[in-house]
């Protein structure tokens, strides 16, 4: 029997590419969504035939139970919050709600419909097993380099704040009722399916519009942070395999190679033939408030205990976007409601 997953945030880059992996390796895929009339519903157009919608809504604890009653998944991937990192500075108690409390509710949800007890040796093989969207973005002013499994935390943005309650959380949950529940500290991956207002994209987004004579500028805050950026497609197939595990463990994921802004910059304007320095324009009004200058993921256990590589490099994954962009305005598609399914 085909095993059954349940992802909220299906509508995300990383639902979508979850969804696709899912269903090829036989899964039956269930999303979690606000409602059918959600416009990103139309970022899933390729795989509605074969994905199955259920209504629910992080911040309604009535409604996640509901929709586990209903699916009664083997595993649920919790993909779904708040990500965009600057608009947590403008709806920080929102942030809190969905993105932290959101995994809460969906614990909840899980125990109560699994009927796990406070016990801390019940036996996780039969529960559904749980997967936590947690971020690189908790470790924020970094103790240490590269990152790892146990340094220690200090988010800078209350979207950090926020994953590292949720990820608190998991451990909780795992240790309080011995239930299978897991978080992939996941660094920064990217995708022609970014969201248009994260930095990658604009990036992309800004050299094909240059390129096809629809804007002569691009305008960014820091040029000298450093990020590790890998492609979302592998890091999708990090949470399946951290499910199919024998144990409940977290894990960090990343490339362990990390690149400047001004280096992303560099390698999309080349991409498509084009001089950076001519159209760049450094506005200081879009540095964050507390800026994050350094994050690098150490993956070692995650190859060395899942067999986890990445297959795609930082100046192949820029050059698809870059391409995959070029080739969306051409076609007169809207970035901010599309984006491009390799």
């Amino acid at each position: 029997m085909a095993r059954r997953a349940l992802i909220t945030g299906i509508t995300g880059q990383d639902g979508s590419y979850l969804a696709e992996h899912l269903l090829a390796a036989g899964y039956e895929v269930w999303g979690l969504v606000r409602g059918q009339a959600n416009p990103r519903v139309s970022r899933l157009r390729k795989l509605l035939g074969e994905v199955r919608l259920v209504r629910g809504d992080l911040l309604d604890q009535g409604s996640l139970i509901s929709a586990v009653e209903r699916v009664r998944p083997d595993e649920v991937y919790n993909l779904g919050a708040i990500s965009f990192v600057p608009m947590s500075w403008e709806q920080a108690e929102l942030t809190a709600e969905v993105t932290g409390m959101g995994v809460l509710r969906m614990l909840e949800a899980i125990r109560v419909c699994s009927g796990v007890s406070s016990s801390r040796t019940a036996d996780s093989s039969g529960q559904i097993r749980f997967y936590q969207a947690s971020s690189s973005e908790m470790f924020g002013q970094v103790r240490e380099t590269p990152q790892n499994e146990r340094t220690p935390f200090h988010p800078r943005s209350p979207y950090g704040v926020a994953k590292t309650y949720g990820h608190f959380l998991t451990q909780n949950y795992r240790e309080s009722y011995g239930m299978f529940a897991v978080s992939g500290i996941l660094f920064n991956h990217e995708s022609p399916r970014r969201g248009a207002e994260f930095v990658t994209r604009k990036v992309s987004l800004g050299v094909a519009r240059i390129k096809l004579g629809l804007a002569g500028e691009l305008r960014l805050g820091n040029l000298e942070a450093r990020r590790d950026w890998g492609y979302a497609g592998d890091y999708v197939r990090a949470m399946r395999l951290m499910l199919a595990a024998g144990t409940p463990e977290d894990y960090v994921i990343g490339t362990g190679r990390t690149h400047t802004v001004r280096e992303l910059v560099e390698a999309a304007f080349s991409a498509a033939g084009l001089d950076w320095e001519r159209h760049v324009v450094r506005d200081p009004s879009l540095h964050r408030p507390a800026e994050v200058d350094l994050l690098c993921a150490d993956p070692k256990k995650a190859r060395s205990h899942l067999g986890w590589e990445p297959s795609v490099s930082f100046e192949e994954l820029v050059a698809q976007m870059v391409e995959s962009d070029i080739r969306l305005l051409s076609d007169g598609g809207d970035p901010d409601q599309e984006s491009s399914w390799p």
